[in-house]
């Protein structure tokens, strides 16, 4: 690949007529088509109408805004056109068939981070790419099973961040020609980054392992890390998925004890999954808390999951805190001396 490419040429030359390629190939290329679109109207902002208003609530019961159904309408539009057999989305309470024949199945968040609508925060689309599954019964495959998985973040600029299996790409939305081009391959997360990215107003309600993770992490240099760290939330996956690509550190969304966020509250086939796969081709890790979440088996379409994603290192020093518990001693919320490396 060479930047400057446009996308589509791109993958119309990775899949060199090989018919299982051709099939991904399109099923992107679809992807790229309707986040054109929803680009565009999200550029239009208010312009466009009442993007932000409430409408309903999806199948996980959140409340569902315009553009979240919006979006989930052109993107299964988009993909009638591609070889897809069945599409599972957050804003369906069961799978979307289209054609039985198709080899690929898609699992999507049309519309991340819809809360920020209004605020004119960056958002975001996720798409995972698999093989269909053999028949309506048959279970959903684990996210190693994936054979493409991408993001859109729609933000001062338009980029897709993909990934076909062989490293993290990511191209740009050139507004002039409407048509996408490749502005960076094979992307790294930088390592040695000091940053954490954590809604922290929940930190009474998480694990103890989490909380001593961070409280070490705002000890600073002064605590037994030895090193200070920024905090970062943005509330948009795919806008800290970016973030974490250009700029590396670590991610998490961690179980809680607050009803509903037991098991987490990031959807593990068509969020967790998309942006474990790109980011561990990227040179990350991405987890539960412990287990890699690319091997998770999913029960359910709207099945929950704790998420942290980042740098290995960074990843596999979160794990340690939940199975090598610190020993016991002093502790004080948000500022105690507690943690893995001090006892």
């Amino acid at each position: 690949m060479r930047t400057g490419q446009s996308l589509e040429s791109y993958l119309n030359d990775w899949a060199a007529d090989d018919p299982s390629r051709v099939a991904v190939a399109d099923t992107l290329n679809a992807v790229a088509q309707a986040s054109t679109t929803v680009a565009d109207l999200i550029g239009r902002g208010p312009l466009a109408g009442s993007l932000a208003e409430e409408v309903g609530d999806n199948a996980g019961g959140d409340a569902q805004k315009f553009l979240d159904v919006r979006a989930d309408e052109l993107f299964i539009e988009a993909f009638q056109a591609a070889p897809v057999a069945i599409v599972y989305s957050e804003e369906r309470d069961d799978p979307v068939p289209l054609d039985a024949g198709a080899p690929l199945a898609v699992a999507i968040d049309p519309l991340d981070g819809s809360s920020n609508i209004d605020t004119n925060v960056s958002i975001g689309t996720i798409v995972s790419v698999f093989p269909a599954p053999e028949g309506t019964d048959a279970p959903l495959p684990k996210g190693r099973d994936q054979v493409a998985a991408a993001f859109t973040i729609y933000g001062p600029q338009t980029s897709i961040v993909f990934t076909l299996g062989a490293g993290t790409h990511s191209a740009t939305l050139d507004r002039a020609s409407g048509r996408f081009i490749v502005t960076a391959e094979t992307m790294q997360i930088p390592t040695g980054r000091r940053e954490y990215a954590i809604n922290a107003s929940n930190y009474r309600f998480w694990d103890p392992a989490v909380q001593a993770y961070i409280d070490d992490c705002i000890a600073g240099a002064e605590g037994p890390r030895g090193e200070n760290f920024n905090m970062r939330w943005i509330a948009s996956l795919v806008a800290e998925a970016y973030r974490v690509l250009q700029r590396g550190g670590i991610f998490l969304y961690p179980r809680d004890a607050r009803p509903g966020y037991q098991e987490g509250r990031l959807r593990l086939v068509y969020e967790a999954n998309p942006i474990a796969f790109i980011v561990e081709q990227a040179g990350g890790a991405a987890t539960d808390g412990i287990d890699r979440i690319l091997t998770i088996a999913p029960k359910t379409m709207h099945q929950r999951t704790p998420l942290v994603f980042g740098s290995r290192d960074k990843v596999e020093l979160v794990g340690r805190y939940h199975t090598e518990p610190p020993a016991t001693g002093e502790f004080s919320p948000l500022f105690g001396r507690r943690g893995l490396f001090r006892a």
